[in-house]
């Protein structure tokens, strides 16, 4: 069975179509940007004083800043004993090769766990990840943040003040998609992601869910190593 294909059509009513389209894309981006200015205007929490576990050895979290004010976490999750870990968290953070561009923004990206530290160091070789890594294995971190152990994963953001750390940020689920390249990119496709949740033109190819994702073996295949 042959898969349906977009109708063809001269070029100028293909404009007036991507016209019509550019006003819902323009709208979209003008509310990202009124999201983005309301969780610069949220409160925070001032956070206990954490020690996490790193390459060198225990770490407060004042002390992951690294000098600079802001701090981005994605809490990866672990499942004690496994080979290959959570394939979404593994995907999503294999995306970051470069994050030197934060240092203009005084901010750094890692990566938190609660597996422990030479298990997790062990991973990160494995699938040939290039975050930097941290545990939270002995400490209620992760659990505080609402990436507790044998739970989901999670990205917060911390703002510190001195030796004080404040909580500014936090989202789960589909709230970390645009903070990745990846949906962006497939979502410019013709097909798209081809999702049995989505809507979809008739005739259009579907996929189970998750069906096109990499998975962490994948990972670890391509660019672990």
């Amino acid at each position: 069975m042959t898969d349906a294909l977009p109708p063809v059509v001269d070029e100028q009513t293909w404009r007036t179509a991507l016209a019509d389209l550019r006003v819902r894309e323009k709208a979209a981006t003008r509310e990202l940007d009124a999201v983005a200015a309301q969780r610069r205007r949220l409160p925070m929490v001032e956070l206990p004083d954490y020690t996490l576990v790193g390459p060198d050895g225990p770490i407060r979290l004042v002390d992951v800043f690294d000098g600079r004010s802001q701090l981005i976490v994605y809490n990866h999750m672990w499942s004690d004993g496994a080979e290959f870990q959570c394939g979404g968290c593994t995907g999503f953070t294999s995306q970051f090769t470069r994050l030197d561009f934060l240092d203009n923004y005084d901010a750094r990206f890692v990566i938190v766990t609660n597996g422990p530290i030479d298990q997790a160091l062990a991973y990160k070789a494995k699938v040939g990840n290039r975050m930097d890594w941290f545990s939270s294995s002995d400490s209620s971190f992760g659990a505080d943040v609402d990436a507790p152990p044998g739970g989901g994963f999670a990205l917060n953001v911390f703002l510190r003040d001195g030796d004080t750390v404040y909580r500014t940020w936090h989202t789960t689920g589909r709230g970390v998609e645009q903070l990745g390249h990846t949906f962006g990119l497939i979502d410019s496709l013709p097909r798209g992601r081809r999702e049995e949740w989505q809507d979809l033109p008739d005739g259009w190819p579907v996929t189970p869910t998750y069906s096109g994702w990499l998975d962490s073996p994948d990972i670890a295949r391509l660019y672990g190593a």
